[in-house]
């Protein structure tokens, strides 16, 4: 309706392809979920937005003298290269590292064409089978933290100003949600988490690293298993409950029946029913409770000191 002292319209459809419209997504993302979870949506919704077959985060320790790879999407049948860098050496990124920490996206539209200077970046990425490689820093309070990016591998790609801008918005998205004192999600406090040993969990494409004091437990979905983690989220992991059961270490991990483990230090009761004399967990952040078998009880009873 319009006439001449004012009008209303319909809602706008965004624009295909428009940085700020994918701004717009990454904030929504980061509202409604835990903020590792977001940055999944954020990367896996933006790297076909760009035409990229691979969307990923690194992150630095404080004193930026390493990094370690947190968080990937990947295109079908495009391989993951998330759990390869695990504490490398910054000097392997030296020629693109010099622009990140002064917080210019590096745009490299053909790694074979790289100068001289980036040998070692160069020699990284073509054993990624990287064509063309997008980065940009996260900063936060003034300081580099981390590095989000895109990768081509099926040819190269010239980057256009709407990826530099999208991936600068979305950047500036995640710096403050993750390493801003917001309190109940993700990291409370202005310090970066110190480095531990990461977990993967694949799904969809999808690769996010985790700690091991994140999880609070596993349970078995058929041919996958769900895994419940400390912001909130729970993640269908595509690998069987068998195999999680040799991957996590059995000083902080109890089997509870034939198909559930849990976490120890996330344990907050063990509950009997007296009418049925059913033994039950009560986890951290977890609403429903788990039931404990009777093989499993007097293990349980004796690893939480009771």
């Amino acid at each position: 309706m319009k006439n001449r002292a004012f009008e209303t319209m319909e809602p706008l459809e965004p624009a295909a392809g428009g940085g700020s419209d994918w701004a717009y997504s990454a904030a929504l993302f980061l509202l409604d979920q835990p903020v590792d979870e977001a940055i999944m949506s954020i990367l896996a919704a933006g790297g076909p937005m760009a035409e990229a077959d691979r969307a990923w985060m690194f992150e630095y320790d404080d004193k930026l003298l390493s990094f370690r790879n947190t968080h990937e999407w990947t295109r079908r049948g495009v391989e993951a290269f998330v759990q390869d860098l695990q504490d490398a050496p910054v000097t392997m990124i030296a020629w693109l590292q010099r622009d990140l920490v002064h917080g210019r996206a590096v745009l490299i539209h053909d790694v074979t064409a790289l100068p001289r200077g980036a040998r070692s970046l160069q020699t990284e990425l073509l054993r990624q089978a990287d064509k063309s490689v997008l980065s940009v820093p996260v900063f936060h309070d003034g300081r580099l933290r981390a590095c989000i990016g895109f990768d081509t591998t099926r040819a190269p790609k010239r980057w256009s100003e709407s990826d530099v801008l999208g991936l600068q918005r979305c950047a500036e998205l995640i710096g403050r949600a993750r390493y801003g004192h917001i309190r109940g999600r993700g990291h409370e406090g202005d310090e970066p988490v110190p480095y531990q040993p990461l977990v993967y969990l694949t799904r969809q494409g999808r690769v996010r690293g985790v700690r091991l004091d994140e999880i609070l437990g596993l349970r078995s979905n058929h041919n996958y298993t769900d895994i419940w983690l400390a912001d909130g989220s729970v993640v269908s992991d595509t690998r069987a409950f068998g195999t999680w059961m040799d991957l996590l270490p059995a000083a902080t991990f109890q089997r509870i029946n034939r198909t559930a483990i849990v976490h120890l230090k996330h344990v907050a009761e063990l509950d009997r029913q007296i009418s049925s004399g059913r033994w039950e967990v009560q986890l951290r952040r977890v609403a429903q409770r788990w039931s404990v078998s009777r093989p499993y009880r007097q293990a349980l009873r004796q690893r939480l000191g009771i």
